[in-house]
């Protein structure tokens, strides 16, 4: 019997606009599975030039008053802030010529693609994707793309274009609807970027006990990760520990009366989050007595 043969994977060539840390690392990753990555664009040339020596094949560095450069690549990536996409899709749409079958995707996690409606207008498939993963540096942050959710929207055959690239780093898309992003993304942001402003108040908390912040860092993240890692295997309400799943009221007081001497949002996000654990700890089986007796102390 021959051997069944893999099928191969369609790969497009790509113009990235936008080399900050998730373009780079979103251009790496797909160059990684043989994706050709034609050109590069940075708000100053020196910078797209630096990123574009990360690759083998020598994409074309620009600078963003060099978009008429931008060669007709099969896909365009828009990886810049969220700010500027609008008026950037506006700009492309009068400066490149019309393209019927490119694909454009932005990557923000707030914005549709309802915002690159100016390129769909010259003849452009237009979609949106945004990875659930945080990216701290381009390197790094390529391996950590791999095998990541993804969450899609777009019109018909952006989402193809979208789900073929997710195929290809081995990731896992969803798709939710077009007005319902900004909702995704704060959700999003609560999960990562203010997890990184909670371990951070945590942390001066503990610079306030006289340990030195390297040191107070130090001691707290194996306890994030020990967190984190029961949040994998069960839920919320089962991974919760601490006082308010006990109903330790006098314990709770006691953490009042420390924080209320250090800045008020200390105190105030303290005391927004242990109600929400106390509402965690009532589904866990804490008494409504008990819960009420502390929600009573963080009034």
């Amino acid at each position: 019997m021959p051997k069944s043969r893999r099928l191969k994977r369609p790969t497009f060539t790509i113009s990235v606009i936008g080399s900050g840390r998730l373009g780079t690392a979103l251009a790496l990753a797909l160059s990684k599975t043989g994706y050709k990555v034609e050109a590069l664009v940075a708000q100053r040339l020196r910078s797209s030039r630096k990123v574009a020596r990360l690759f083998l094949g020598k994409p074309l560095a620009l600078a963003e008053n060099e978009l008429t450069r931008v060669p007709a690549s099969q896909l365009l990536l828009i990886t810049t802030p969220d700010d500027v996409i609008e008026e950037l899709a506006a700009r492309l749409a009068r400066q490149l010529p019309s393209a019927s079958g490119q694909t454009v995707l932005h990557t923000s996690g707030a914005l549709s693609s309802s915002v690159l409606s100016p390129l769909a207008r010259r003849g452009r498939d237009i979609g949106s994707l945004h990875p659930l993963v945080s990216v701290s540096e381009p390197v790094v942050g390529a391996e950590a793309l791999k095998n990541a959710f993804w969450c899609l929207e777009g019109d018909r055959k952006a989402l193809t274009v979208a789900r073929t690239l997710v195929r290809a780093l081995d990731g896992h898309s969803f798709s939710i609807p077009a007005e319902r992003k900004p909702l995704y993304h704060a959700a999003a942001l609560m999960s990562s970027g203010h997890l990184t402003a909670l371990v951070d108040l945590a942390t001066e908390m503990l610079v306030a006990c006289g340990l030195s912040y390297i040191k107070a860092r130090q001691v707290l993240l194996p306890l994030v990760r020990s967190t984190v890692r029961n949040l994998k295997s069960y839920g919320p309400a089962q991974a919760l520990t601490g006082p308010f799943t006990r109903g330790d009221v006098a314990t709770i007081e006691r953490h009042l009366k420390a924080i209320s001497g250090l800045a008020p949002y200390l105190l105030d996000t303290y005391k927004i989050l242990g109600r929400h654990s106390l509402t965690l700890a009532e589904r866990r089986g804490l008494q409504h007595s008990q819960a009420a007796r502390i929600q009573r102390k963080l009034r």
